[in-house]
């Protein structure tokens, strides 16, 4: 008797869930798998940064494996040591200017040493203010934002209007992207915290705060205090 029309041949019912549990182990194994590929791939380019000049004769010149990786890391916190010890004194700070005065090589160090504070140590809410909302590309469509510093008293008079100034981050990347002056009727003031902010940016809109968190921010926009608000270059 032939099988009605209605109804799945046992043989398609097995290829489909052999299909589904294929499915099922690749979404558990690929993002694993392309993290670990990832983070041995960094290692081991920091391991060769000192490594290829770590030989001895005694080895044959062959490269010892995490030899470099472990010399990077002294490094580093030799290197932190020290900036503690002298990155508050006159030392440091005239370091700062010395980089920050030099042409195209201010730009780069100023703009990484700032954006290295936001997310490599605890003061994401002292460089992040806030996460808004800012109409982009064009009205009716939002991206995520974090107000930064206060515009300067010149641009808010040449473009006499209030203005915030906003730095939208790429994703999954959230260390670049653009800064936009916008109106201040134009941003949209969340209450969320600077950290789920990052994590929508980072997950693709894939993670999202809770309830609690996504709500509107009826007060505007957090204050500055006065010590950490960037002194106007206007």
């Amino acid at each position: 008797m032939a099988p009605s029309s209605g109804s799945i041949p046992s043989g398609a019912r097995i290829v489909e869930r052999l299909r589904n549990y294929f499915l099922a182990g690749l979404l558990v194994l690929g993002p694993t798998a392309i993290t670990l590929w990832v983070f041995f791939r960094l290692l081991n380019w920091v391991d060769n940064l000192l490594g290829r000049y770590l030989r001895f004769a005694a080895l044959d010149y062959h490269r010892i494996p995490g030899l470099g990786l472990l010399a990077t890391l002294v490094l580093l916190v030799v290197v932190g040591w020290v900036a503690s010890w002298l990155g508050a004194g006159p030392l440091g700070r005239a370091w700062d200017r010395l980089l920050t005065r030099i042409p195209g090589v201010g730009i780069v160090y100023g703009s990484t040493k700032s954006l290295g504070e936001a997310f490599l140590t605890n003061r994401k809410n002292e460089v992040f203010r806030q996460v808004v909302l800012v109409p982009w590309p064009h009205p009716g469509m939002w991206r995520v934002g974090f107000l930064t510093g206060p515009p300067t008293d010149k641009v808010r008079e040449m473009l006499d209007e209030d203005l915030e100034v906003v730095f939208v981050p790429h994703t999954p990347n959230p260390a670049s992207g653009f800064v936009h002056y916008v109106p201040k009727s134009a941003v949209i003031y969340l209450d969320w915290p600077v950290e789920e902010g990052l994590k929508v940016v980072v997950s693709g809109g894939i993670v999202q705060p809770s309830d609690g968190e996504a709500s509107l921010a009826t007060a505007g926009p957090a204050p500055v205090p006065a010590a950490k608000m960037p002194a106007s270059q206007g």
